[in-house]
């Protein structure tokens, strides 16, 4: 989903005037999950969460359905257990699943670094490209560009918020009471958006998700178009002055979707290898697990019950979920970086969601 964009009614090649949204719908809540109309609990697990610990409550739940399967719902799977045939099946499958996915991991893994690879025309443009942004944006922010992710945002934020208020202060004396109202509706609602991404930004570290999901707390694409809203229902009110402020709001505003493209980008790159290390290192403890099932267990090397369940059940039922370990891994790590991808398919004022429209 993108967190940004609007819902134009009009005809933007036409003379018609576009559908003035209502004062609610000038403003917006300021953190995307106030915004998505979706439930808190499903945002934290797929984006906040510790993508380790929801690595470990998967790998919780198959272990307690593994047991749970094998004594209540399916009881004769206690006594086919016992042979070695359904042990064999069980582990010859995980152990050809479990080199296959490593393969396929590492494979992604060269494939997020050779992005990074290139003659060394490419370095070159790919460095003054960056420069020329840095030059652009500390020309905006009036202070050299700072080189840390989460300063590098917040400075834009703190931008477009200054400029939202010299917007309002010039809009203060007009005799045109509906502009006024909705600047300062405008504004109350940018500062307040801002002041919330700032003070999430403060200390934010790359690395960790908190940098991207601040970012992605500021709707800038809907900003834009309230922005362009204004400029063109009240053509005839604004002075001059009014319209160059408008225009440096929008270019600050503007400024934020690289900015924060950028850091996704460096995110994904960053997470992708996180989660290829992380899978290299589970992949050999599952391996000698499910290589010990296939050559040390089988009818007899484990008798009696615990807790009133066959141990052998226990011991099979957390090696199937130490086998599965590199894809529950996989599972937890692309279950975030699709729902980011989705959210923010889009840059600048697009609204693909229902819930934003």
């Amino acid at each position: 989903m993108s967190e940004q964009g609007t819902d134009v009614d009009a005809d933007p090649e036409s003379d018609t005037q576009i559908d003035t949204p209502g004062d609610a719908d000038i403003s917006t809540e300021d953190t995307m999950r106030a915004r998505a109309g979706e439930s808190r609990i499903k945002l934290w697990v797929l984006l906040s969460a510790n993508r380790l610990v929801v690595t470990g409550a998967l790998a919780l739940l198959v272990f307690a359905a593994f047991v749970v399967f094998g004594t209540v719902l399916y009881p004769t799977f206690q006594a086919d257990i016992q042979t070695g045939d359904t042990i064999e099946t069980i582990f010859s499958t995980m152990l050809g699943a479990i080199i296959t996915g490593t393969t396929l991991v590492v494979t992604i893994s060269q494939l997020v670094i050779s992005q990074e690879n290139g003659p060394l025309g490419d370095q070159h443009q790919r460095m003054s490209s960056t420069m020329d942004f840095r030059t652009y944006t500390s020309d905006l922010i009036d202070r050299p560009t700072p080189v840390d992710p989460s300063a590098f945002l917040r400075h834009i934020v703190e931008g477009t918020k200054r400029r939202a208020k010299a917007l309002r202060d010039s809009i203060t004396e007009h005799d045109d009471d509906q502009l006024r109202d909705e600047v300062d509706e405008f504004t109350d609602s940018l500062t307040g958006n801002a002041d919330e991404v700032i003070e999430e930004l403060d200390g934010a570290k790359f690395g960790t998700f908190d940098v991207l999901f601040s970012a992605l707390n500021f709707n800038y694409g809907w900003k834009i178009f309230q922005v362009e809203r204004i400029e063109h229902e009240h053509a005839d009110a604004l002075t001059a002055e009014d319209r160059e402020l408008l225009e440096e709001l929008k270019t600050m505003l503007s400024m934020f979707g690289p900015a924060r493209e950028h850091i996704k980008t460096l995110f994904f790159q960053w997470a992708l290898i996180d989660l290829s290390q992380l899978i290299l290192y589970v992949a050999v403890p599952a391996l000698i697990v499910t290589g010990s099932m296939l050559a040390f267990v089988g009818n007899g090397t484990f008798t009696g019950a615990t807790l009133g369940t066959p141990t052998l059940l226990w011991v099979v039922a957390g090696a199937f979920t130490v086998s599965l370990l590199p894809f529950l891994l996989l599972v937890a790590y692309i279950a975030r970086i699709a729902t980011v991808a989705k959210r923010t398919l889009a840059i600048g004022p697009l609204i693909l969601r229902d819930s934003q429209r």
